[in-house]
């Protein structure tokens, strides 16, 4: 078996993984009359994550190449970024959820707003087939999470020794995602694009965006975004349902 048949594997099993783990929290939750609506919140905002990086571990796809691992009726790049985005707004609607609660209202704001351009940067990438789009995509997603990070750093002095360990825990992981987004995928975009490329009007990219995708299972095409596609349909799946259980911030 090969690296990228191995890869998918992993994937499709992610996927069962991930759904059992929502599943359970839903148990967990569901007999609890006491959990606060602003968690049920976040919950189905994490099942609406799940259930995005379910559909495209299942049926992986890179955008701008315009390639995937099967051809079917749902292989279409279209089809994979729209998933994609919804998923992507609902994980960022959390983190700006709990940070509301914890009265950074204009950040919340502020964090939203910024991943909302991202998206539109990210379909302008995905339309055109021009990866300068996608680094500043992601260049806007790591500002995001720095930005989150810093505001919950500044209320060390607010919070007790439960809400200290959850900031503790918030600028470990973001950390992590900050220098991984700043020295891997920033530059992997950037440098595709400096490599260049034919890039495409609306128009001509919607076409192409509607048809079936390119079926390839070479690794060589796969393995710099199997870099970033593996935490992302495990890691941050991971993250998005704790984050329900999340001790309020709240003043």
């Amino acid at each position: 078996m090969n690296r990228t048949a191995l890869w998918q594997w992993f994937l499709w099993i992610a996927a069962i993984v991930n759904a059992m783990a929502w599943g359970i929290s839903a148990w967990w939750l569901a007999p609890d009359a006491d959990i606060e609506a602003t968690r049920r919140v976040l919950f189905w905002l994490s099942a609406i994550y799940v259930a995005g990086c379910a559909f495209r571990s299942i049926l992986p796809m890179v955008d701008v190449p315009r390639f995937c691992l099967h051809d079917t009726p749902l292989s279409r790049i279209f089809i994979g970024r729209s998933v994609a985005t919804v998923a992507e707004l609902a994980f960022v609607a959390q983190w700006s959820i709990l940070m509301h609660e914890a009265g950074a209202v204009r950040a919340a704001i502020a964090v939203f707003a910024i991943v909302l351009v991202a998206e539109g940067f990210s379909w302008m990438a995905v339309t055109t087939r021009d990866d300068l789009y996608h680094a500043v995509e992601n260049a806007l997603w790591t500002v995001a999470a720095a930005l989150a990070t810093v505001f919950l750093a500044s209320r060390w002095e607010h919070e007790a020794e439960v809400g200290q360990r959850v900031i503790l825990v918030t600028i470990a992981c973001a950390a992590v995602y900050v220098a991984f987004m700043s020295f891997y995928v920033v530059p992997m975009y950037v440098r595709r694009w400096r490599e260049g490329a034919v890039h495409l009007s609306l128009a001509d990219g919607m076409r192409q965006m509607l048809a079936r995708c390119t079926i390839e299972r070479d690794w060589v095409h796969w393995r710099q975004d199997a870099a970033w596609l593996t935490p992302y349909f495990t890691v941050a799946v991971w993250l998005s349902i704790t984050l329900a259980f999340v001790p309020s911030l709240q003043n």
